[in-house]
Parts: structure tokens; C-alpha cells; sequence
């Protein structure tokens, strides 16, 4: 059964891997990609709304987009364009929309996105709150699934295993553990990271914009090695730290005293580290954004659990 539900998952996240990747790179008729000269940020061909800056703007028409049939970004809204495939138009749009509602009254695109980014969290609270109470109550059985180790090391006969998956089972449910809950977070997790992503690339609102002296549409990549700027050092910092404690916080399966998945959270803090770099400085605030209120909400629910 297990194992059904695992292919279940992988084909959902193919899936929904497989809708995405809408953005184009604008290019030169000799495939050159163009890149905003001031900024070093490669240009998106399929942009959602017209660009704020004249000499970006020159670019765009430069390379044959008719930037004539684009809404200006405070114009826009979630039917601008028309249907443009499922994923664009029930995903992307709406969430550019709600960022550039936001953006038109505060008028800083980095504020904007930070916002949208709580307030998706605040109404997902529900959802990732059971993964946080999970998180918890496997820390409670911990010191029974280490027994269980113990007790059936070495024996890879077909009986011993079967016992002691059975035997894991009744722990699952003595602390009422289900070891599934985190692929409901990852449902919602990925493709929201991939919508922001998209939003950000084709909203030239958010990409052209700053915040905290940070070019929210240049990657760290860029801004520090192209341009020298060490602020972009300070944002993976941020991201490096953020992901570790949220990824420590938030463990959803259980790890036992030789469980070799124990160093996954150092892998997997490395591997979002690098992505960091050649992601916009706009995405990774929104990753430091959800990482924060995760850390957050799942240390409320420790102390919570802890005055019980």
C-alpha cells in the first residue's frame, strides 16, 4: 500500500512539474539571450504586463514583442491575455494579481511579495499545522522506533522485516503518527514555489524592482560576482539559515539513532544554498519569507505542547 501511495505522489508531482516551465527567455534572431544591461538579469520573452523601465521597455520591442497587446502592470488582472493553458491562467495570474493589487497601494514590489507570501501561508495555516503537530508527536515515539532498531538490527531475513514493520505500524498509531502528512505540505509547497517563480519572471513590476537595496529580479550569482555587490551574501546567508532550522523543525518522518536519512537536513539545506544563487533575489525572499513563518508556527507548537 505504502508503495502505491508513493507512485501516487510521484506521478502528482511530475504532473504538476509537467504544467510548468512557461517562461521563455526573450532572445536575439542569432539566439542570443538579452539581458537588462543595468541589472545583468536575463529578460523573459512571455512577460505578463509591460515593462516600468523605458530602456527595458526599448529591448523588448527591439526583439519583435509587441508590447502594444500588454497591459500595463497596474492595469492587470487575472483575465488579462485571456486563457493561456491551465497553469498559467488558474495559478500564475491570480498570484501576479494578488502582488500587484498589493504592490499598487504600498508601492514597493518587495513588501508586496513578502505579503502575499504570508497571506497564503496564514490561509494554508490549517494544512501546515498538522505537519507541525506531527512533528512533535514523532519526537514523542522517538525513543520506541530507537528500540525498534535496536531490536531487529542485523536481521534482514523476510519475517524479521515484516515484524518489525508491523511492530512500527503500532507505534504509528499508539501516537496517532501518520507517516504520509508531509506529502499534503509538499503538494502545496512545490507548486506554490513554482507559481512565485513565474510571477516573478513575468511580472517586470517585480523583477525590475528593489528592495533593501536588493535587485529583486538579479540573482545572487550575478549581483555579487557580476557586479560586486555583498548584500546578495547576506540574502543566501539568510536562506542557508532559514531552511536549516525550518527543515530541523519541521521533520515529518521519523529518524532513528542509524537512520542514514539523519543528514538529509545538511543535504538538503547544501543542494537549496546553491539553487539560491542562481535563483532571483525576489523568489529567495519569498523562501525566507515561508521559512520564518514555518519556524515560527512550529515553535508555537512546541511551547504549546510543552505547557501541556
Amino acid at each position: 500500500m505504502k508503495q502505491k501511495n508513493k507512485r501516487k505522489i510521484i506521478i502528482l508531482l511530475l504532473s504538476i512539474l509537467l504544467l510548468t516551465g512557461c517562461t521563455t527567455t526573450l532572445k536575439t534572431e542569432d539566439k542570443k539571450v538579452v539581458k537588462n544591461p543595468e541589472t545583468g538579469q536575463s529578460l523573459t520573452k512571455n512577460i505578463l504586463c509591460k515593462p516600468t523601465n523605458k530602456n527595458v521597455e526599448k529591448l523588448y520591442e527591439k526583439n519583435g514583442v509587441d508590447l502594444a497587446a500588454i497591459p500595463k502592470c497596474d492595469e492587470f488582472n487575472v483575465t488579462s491575455g485571456g486563457y493561456e493553458g491551465l497553469w498559467t491562467t488558474f495559478f500564475v495570474k491570480p498570484l501576479a494579481f494578488i502582488i500587484l493589487f498589493i504592490n499598487k497601494y504600498i508601492g514597493q514590489a518587495g513588501l508586496s511579495l513578502i505579503l502575499t507570501s504570508l497571506a497564503l501561508r496564514l490561509a494554508l495555516y490549517p494544512v501546515t499545522l498538522k505537519t507541525a503537530m506531527q512533528s512533535e508527536l514523532i519526537k514523542k515515539a522517538q525513543p520506541e522506533l530507537n528500540r525498534l532498531e535496536k531490536k531487529y538490527k542485523d536481521k534482514n531475513d523476510q519475517e524479521s522485516i515484516m515484524k518489525k514493520s508491523q511492530e512500527m505500524t503500532m507505534i504509528y498509531k499508539k501516537y496517532n503518527i501518520n507517516p504520509f502528512s508531509s506529502c499534503l505540505y509538499s503538494f502545496i509547497q512545490l507548486p506554490l514555489f513554482i507559481a512565485f517563480l513565474e510571477a516573478i519572471n513575468r511580472v517586470p513590476a517585480l523583477f525590475e524592482g528593489k528592495f533593501l537595496g536588493l535587485q529583486l529580479g538579479t540573482t545572487p550569482s550575478v549581483g555579487l560576482f557580476n557586479n560586486g555587490e555583498f548584500i546578495y551574501i547576506i540574502l543566501i546567508a539568510l536562506v542557508g539559515i532559514t531552511t536549516y532550522l525550518s527543515f530541523n523543525l519541521n521533520k515529518t518522518t521519523a529518524q532513528t539513532e542509524n537512520d542514514p536519512m539523519k543528514n538529509m537536513t545538511n543535504i538538503m539545506t547544501g543542494m537549496v544554498l546553491v539553487m539560491g544563487l542562481f535563483m532571483s533575489s525576489a523568489l529567495n525572499i519569498y523562501w525566507i519569507t515561508t521559512n520564518l513563518f514555518t519556524i515560527i508556527q512550529n515553535l508555537i507548537v512546541k511551547r504549546s505542547k510543552e505547557v501541556q
